[in-house]
């Protein structure tokens, strides 16, 4: 298994400054996609030289530009889309969830029905802080029995960040403690900490419905893709599209609990909470550690 050392502890690190420039690079696409811009004309945007340009996105995501520039494409997106059927084939015929069942490995989660606690969240604390990720600085909320919430922050919005969470449980206590949640953070991103004799510990809050769904997303195999059609037929639902399109939306734990493998049915990026741009750089990120971590 190959080994990408994200440095999550250090906010000035080359791995966090990465997230930025490829931001930069993805506005560049979006605006120039009917052009197919060259690596030259994009590691111009950015400020690089082609050859750092490489290094880059080779750091960051495993693969050259010109894969990661193929993974983020609604050609890639469909060809996801197309494999989704075998791949669950062939999970049921190996008795597992997927065939890149990477997340039934390190993650462990237990549910929270609002039946387990009162209207609001009552009793409820929430050690919170803000730290850097592979994709931008995150808000995380951590309660006893594990990550609870995570959502990205965009430059400037961390109060509003906090209060969408606050919003969600209003009657919940709230304890800024960075050192709290940090841990969770470096485990959901590090793929090093990515190991099934320590999972990561999540609590998923939420109606039954909601918890049904984000069950479901939980299953997907990592690098895949479904619809909100192909999500609704997974929980027995078919005719359901535009609810779990709601519960989809109101997941609490961005990236671990992975609504950014959800697509339109073309193959569409459609609405993601946090920005398309960053489900995107997901989808991206995703392609080339499928590859590197020989998945």
């Amino acid at each position: 298994m190959q080994v990408f050392d994200l440095d999550l502890r250090n906010e000035n690190s080359p791995r966090h400054d990465d997230y930025a420039r490829i931001r930069k690079a993805l506005v560049f696409i979006s605006q120039h996609a009917t052009r197919q811009p060259s690596i030259e004309a994009i590691s111009d945007h950015v400020g690089l030289s082609g050859s750092h340009l490489h290094h880059m996105f080779q750091r960051w995501a495993g693969i050259t530009p010109k894969a990661f520039l193929q993974a983020i494409t609604i050609d890639h997106a469909r060809r996801l889309l197309r494999d989704e059927a075998s791949l669950l084939d062939a999970s049921l015929e190996l008795g597992l969830s997927g065939p890149a069942r990477l997340h039934d490995l390190f993650v462990t989660h237990e549910k929270m029905t609002p039946g387990d606690y009162k209207a609001g969240a009552v009793g409820l604390v929430f050690s919170y802080g803000y730290h850097p990720s592979p994709f931008g600085e995150v808000i995380a909320l951590v309660t006893s029995r594990g990550l609870a919430g995570m959502g990205f922050v965009d430059e400037g919005q961390r109060e509003g960040s906090l209060a969408e969470f606050q919003a969600r449980w209003p009657k919940a206590q709230f304890v800024l403690a960075p050192e709290t949640s940090a841990p969770f953070v470096a485990r959901a991103f590090d793929t090093e900490l990515w190991q099934n004799d320590q999972p990561l510990r999540i609590v998923l809050i939420g109606s039954d419905f909601e918890l049904s769904v984000w069950d479901a997303l939980l299953k997907m195999p990592f690098g895949s893709a479904t619809t909100y059609a192909g999500l609704a037929g997974r929980i027995g639902r078919p005719k359901a599209a535009r609810a779990i399109g709601a519960a989809v939306g109101r997941n609490p734990i961005s990236f671990v609990v992975p609504c950014h493998r959800v697509l339109g049915k073309g193959g569409a990026l459609t609405g993601y909470h946090w920005g398309l741009l960053r489900k995107q750089a997901i989808i991206g990120w995703e392609a080339g550690h499928s590859v590197n971590l020989n998945i």
